[in-house]
C-alpha cells in the first residue's frame, strides 16, 4: 500500500504555518513542520509574493498528495479580514497551481476533531494547528 501524504496550511500573512503528514494504512505519521514568516513591511504584494514562493517551496520538498487549507476566522468587519482572506489566497492557489487537491477545514472543527477542544483566537499555535488539520483529513 502507498504512503498519501497530506499538508495542512494555516494561512497568515505575519506567521504561516504548515504541517506534513503520512498515512499508510491505519498508520498515521508526522513527517515536517514549520512556519513561513514574511516581512513585516514593504508592499502587500511583495509580501504575499513571498509567502507564494515560501509554500512553494514546501510543496517542492514534501511533495504532497493533497493540501488541507484551515479556514479564516476574524472576529471584526469585512476591514480586517481582507488582509487575512489575501494570505489565504495564496494558501489555497498555490497547491493548487502544482495539481495538488486543497480542501478547505473550519479552525474550530479540525482542533474538535483531533480532540483538543475548542480553541479560538490562535491559541492552538502555528505549527500545531497544521498538524492537527492533517489529521482531519
Amino acid at each position: 500500500m502507498r504512503a498519501y501524504r497530506i499538508i495542512g496550511i494555516d494561512p497568515g500573512l505575519r506567521r504561516c504555518g504548515w504541517g506534513v503528514i503520512e498515512t499508510q494504512g491505519n498508520r498515521l505519521s508526522f513527517v515536517a513542520a514549520g512556519t513561513l514568516t514574511p516581512p513585516t513591511d514593504g508592499a502587500l504584494a511583495d509580501r504575499l509574493a513571498v509567502l507564494f514562493a515560501g509554500l512553494g517551496e514546501v510543496l517542492d520538498r514534501f511533495t504532497p498528495d493533497e493540501a488541507a487549507v484551515e479556514e479564516t476566522f476574524v472576529n471584526q468587519g469585512a476591514r480586517s479580514a481582507l488582509i487575512p482572506g489575501q494570505a489565504r489566497g495564496v494558501a489555497l492557489v498555490t497547491p493548487a497551481a502544482q495539481g495538488v487537491p486543497v480542501a478547505e477545514y473550519a479552525a474550530n472543527l479540525v482542533k474538535i476533531r483531533r480532540g483538543h477542544g475548542p480553541c479560538g483566537k490562535g491559541a492552538g499555535g502555528a505549527d500545531g494547528a497544521n498538524f492537527d488539520a492533517g489529521g482531519a483529513v
